[in-house]
C-alpha cells in the first residue's frame, strides 16, 4: 500500500513544496483529522467521514473539499476551474492557501456537528 509520504516524494520538487505545504495546511487546522491514502491520493478523514484530499496532476493540483466544502466559498473559487466535488488549481499560478485553511476549517466544523458513525 502506498503513503502519503511516498506519493509526496514521487512528484518533482515544485510540485513536492506544494503538496507538503496542503499537508501541513490540514494538519494544522484539522489535528484531529486521521491521515490516510485513499482514492490514489492523500486523504483526511474526520469522525470516520471524509473531510478533504488532494492530489497532484499534470497541470494542476486537484483539491477535494466535498460539494459543501465548494458551494459554501463558491464566489471565492469562482476563478478555478471546479466540478462538484473538487476545485483544479493550475500549477505555476499561486495557490489560494489561506482560502484552503479556510474551507479546512468550514469541513472540520461540519464534521463535527454532525453525529457519530457506528463503527
Amino acid at each position: 500500500m502506498k503513503t502519503v509520504d511516498a506519493y509526496i516524494a514521487e512528484r518533482p520538487a515544485n510540485v513536492r513544496k506544494i503538496l507538503v505545504k496542503l499537508r501541513e495546511l490540514v494538519k494544522a487546522n484539522a489535528p484531529d483529522a486521521v491521515e490516510r491514502f485513499a482514492y490514489g491520493m492523500p486523504g483526511y478523514r474526520l469522525k470516520k467521514r471524509p473531510l478533504v484530499y488532494f492530489g497532484a496532476f499534470k497541470t494542476h493540483i486537484g483539491f477535494y473539499p466535498t460539494p459543501s466544502g465548494i458551494e459554501k466559498f463558491q464566489v471565492e473559487l469562482a476563478a478555478f476551474p471546479q466540478s462538484r466535488g473538487a476545485v483544479r488549481f493550475p500549477l505555476g499560478k499561486p495557490i489560494p492557501y489561506g482560502l484552503l485553511a479556510r474551507i479546512v476549517q468550514f469541513r472540520v466544523e461540519e464534521c463535527l456537528a454532525q453525529p457519530d458513525l457506528e463503527a
